[in-house]
């Protein structure tokens, strides 16, 4: 096998369905696609039960209680190393990334020798206005990238991308459990790799935003943000 798609889900249960559709079925040939629903309260877990993958790599992994994106993530980085896949790409179940973009992404890894892709929303100028993103997620998006630019070695257009692909390489270099339980545990990620000099790229992909809640508190992550920034500057990352 030569990849791990995990797809964290919270109250999604109406864009699961039609975004596990829209994974290419080359992609469902040579991957594991894993559901991590995150102790949804609507009909996300049903919806991931009943969508008919039959001959696929298709399993769900369920959270009782709901435990946070980053608590997600760490455990679908868990399974991509345990599967012993080449490459773990974290796709999320709101729709907002696309799906059609993964083989590409990582047909890009293995040429390039990428050790983590991010899909960037603002590398074609335009894209994220045209694709509906709310004018402030834009501007504050921008801002705090600009920021983060000037500590780090990898410059980026998009830093708070959540379409990110990982090299098996990579990832088991990392100490899940000191990871961040939240939403900014991407951009830890992206600081250790970077501090580390792993090789970082970023593609762009198509932005959709079509009115979906977000859980995100867009200060209080900020606030994280900056304050990873700081950890970064003390060189608390290596």
């Amino acid at each position: 096998m030569d990849y791990f798609i995990f797809i964290p889900a919270y109250n999604v249960e109406k864009e699961l369905s039609p975004l596990l559709s829209r994974i290419p079925r080359t992609v469902w040939e040579n991957a594991r696609i894993c559901v991590i629903n995150d102790g949804s309260q609507d009909n996300t877990l049903l919806e991931a039960e009943v969508f008919e993958a039959p001959g696929l790599n298709y399993q769900i992994h369920t959270f009782s209680k709901n435990k946070g994106y980053g608590a997600v993530v760490k455990k679908g980085l868990q399974m991509g190393l345990e599967s012993k896949a080449k490459y773990i790409c974290c796709l999320h179940g709101d729709g907002q990334y696309p799906p059609e973009s993964i083989p590409y992404f990582f047909e890009e890894m293995q040429k390039y020798s990428i050790d983590v892709l991010q899909g960037s929303r603002h590398l074609e100028k335009g894209s994220a206005k045209k694709g509906g993103m709310p004018l402030y997620k834009i501007i504050g998006g921008f801002f705090l990238t600009q920021i983060e630019n000037l500590f780090f070695n990898t410059k980026l257009t998009d830093r708070h991308s959540g379409f990110l692909c990982y090299s098996h390489e990579f990832l088991k270099n990392l100490d899940l459990d000191q990871l961040s339980s939240s939403f900014d545990i991407d951009l830890e990620i992206l600081a250790i790799a970077d501090s580390r000099r792993f090789k970082i790229e970023e593609r762009a992909i198509k932005t959709r935003y079509a009115g979906e809640y977000s859980n995100l508190n867009v200060w209080a992550y900020g606030l994280r943000v900056l304050h990873k920034l700081f950890k970064k500057h003390q060189k608390h990352y290596h």
